[in-house]
C-alpha cells in the first residue's frame, strides 16, 4: 500500500519537477490518439491534462483526497477518481495505464498484487507505461540519514522500493505482462532554493520521522544537510542523486 501522505500545496510549489520529468515518459506510449488512458497516481493532475492534450481519453486515479481536490480545481475538464494502486477497479478496461513517480511508494510486499491489478484493468494488447525510483535512488541522502539516525540510537527504515530491472521485470512477467522496454539511468535532480535539500527531506522522507519530536527531527535533518553539502550542493544548487527506472510492458 502507499507509504506516504502528501502535502499537496507544498508539492505543487516546490516539487513541480516531478510531473515535468514525467512528460518524457509519455513518449513511450505507442497507442494512437483517442485511446483510453488511466493516469495512476495522478497527483495534482498536471500529467493527466498533458495526456489529454496529446489526444488521449484520460482519467486520473489517486488515493490522496488532498491531491484529488487540487487536481479537480486546477484541471476541471479532466475526470478524476479515488483509487488505490493495489485495488482500484475501473468501470471499463483501458488501452494504457500510465504512471509516473508512484511505484516506489508502494510497499514491496504489495508490488505483485499491484501489477496483477493493473493487468486486470487493461484491455487485451493494452500497455503499462511507467517510471519510478530505481536501484540507488537518492542513496547519498538516505545513506546519510541512516547514519545520522544510527548515531542517535535510532533505526532509519528503508520504506522506499527501488528495484533493479532484473528484480522488477520478473514481477511484470509473473503478472502476465510482456516487457518491451526497460531502462535504468541516473538523473541528478535540482531542487529549488537554498533550503532545497531540507525541503526535499521534509516532503519525501516522512515515515522514518513519524513519532519523533520536532527538535530531534530538525537536528537530524540539519546534520544530514551539513554532511551532504560538499557532495550535493553544486554551483549554488542542491542536486539530489536520483536514479530512475522505466518500463513499457504489454498485456
Amino acid at each position: 500500500m502507499p507509504n506516504i501522505n502528501w502535502d499537496a500545496k507544498d508539492y505543487k510549489k516546490d516539487f513541480s519537477f516531478v510531473p515535468a520529468y514525467g512528460e518524457a515518459v509519455m513518449d513511450l506510449i505507442t497507442k494512437e490518439q483517442g485511446s483510453t488512458v488511466a493516469d495512476l497516481g495522478c497527483g495534482n493532475g498536471t500529467l493527466t491534462e498533458k495526456l489529454a492534450e496529446r489526444g488521449y481519453l484520460v482519467q486520473g486515479i489517486d488515493d490522496s483526497e488532498d491531491m484529488l481536490q487540487l487536481a479537480g480545481q486546477e484541471h476541471p475538464d479532466c475526470h478524476f477518481i479515488k483509487g488505490n494502486a493495489v485495488s482500484f477497479q475501473l468501470e471499463e478496461k483501458v488501452d494504457v495505464i500510465f504512471s509516473n513517480a508512484v511505484f516506489h511508494w508502494i510497499d514491496e510486499k504489495d508490488q505483485q498484487a499491484m501489477l496483477c491489478n493493473i493487468h486486470r484493468n487493461l484491455k487485451p494488447g493494452g500497455e503499462l507505461v511507467c517510471e519510478f525510483g530505481g536501484f540507488g535512488c537518492a542513496e547519498a541522502v538516505h545513506g546519510t540519514l541512516e547514519q545520522c539516525f544510527a548515531e542517535r540510537g535510532l533505526r532509519y527504515p528503508r520504506v522506499f522500493y527501488f528495484p533493479t530491472i532484473g528484480q522488477y521485470a520478473p514481477l511484470l512477467e509473473k503478472a502476465g505482462f510482456k516487457v518491451e522496454y526497460a531502462v535504468l539511468f541516473d538523473r541528478p535532480t535540482p531542487q529549488k532554493g537554498p533550503d532545497g535539500l531540507e525541503n526535499w527531506i521534509r516532503m519525501f522522507v516522512k515515515k522514518p520521522f513519524e513519532g519523533m519530536t520536532e527538535p530531534i527531527k530538525k537536528e537530524i535533518i540539519s546534520d544530514a544537510v551539513s554532511r551532504l553539502r560538499n557532495r550535493l550542493y553544486i554551483d549554488g544548487c542542491w542536486i539530489v542523486d536520483y536514479v530512475r527506472i522505466r518500463f513499457r510492458a504489454r498485456v
